[in-house]
């Protein structure tokens, strides 16, 4: 609970509704991301400043959002969620509802592989990719 500590009140309450009631896509990538990620650390509906992240990797700063068609319809306000969260330093990577129910190994190795194109890149700004 520690990280919520600086949160407005009702934080956690609202963050425990949205874990229960999750999308279909939702549950079926938390799954996913459990058995064929289980090294990689991930929380469900977690707070970032004003907005609760689908999933989040705090030691990546890496977040992974499963949109629906409602999505469709707030194309600006997703845009400025995300600008907001990459000010931040978060990367954000988005997905369909169908993209995830439909293809959920695709979607699962294309995390894969943003994270680790994410992890190289921290590595080489601290310069330990260097020979």
């Amino acid at each position: 609970m520690r990280n919520y500590a600086r949160q407005p009140s009702g934080v956690v309450d609202r963050a425990r509704k949205l874990r229960r009631d999750s999308t279909d896509a939702e549950k079926v990538l938390w799954a996913a991301l459990r058995e064929k990620l289980p090294q990689e650390k991930f929380r469900r509906q977690s707070p970032v400043g004003p907005y609760f992240a689908d999933f989040l990797s705090f030691a990546h700063k890496f977040i992974v959002e499963v949109d629906g068609g409602q999505h469709g319809e707030h194309t600006e306000h997703d845009a400025a969620r995300t600008a907001m969260l990459e000010r931040e330093g978060y990367r954000v990577l988005r997905f369909w509802n169908n993209d995830v129910l439909e293809n959920t190994d695709g979607v699962v190795e294309q995390i894969s592989l943003s994270l680790r194109e994410r992890e190289g890149a921290a590595k080489r700004r601290k310069g330990e990719g260097e020979q």
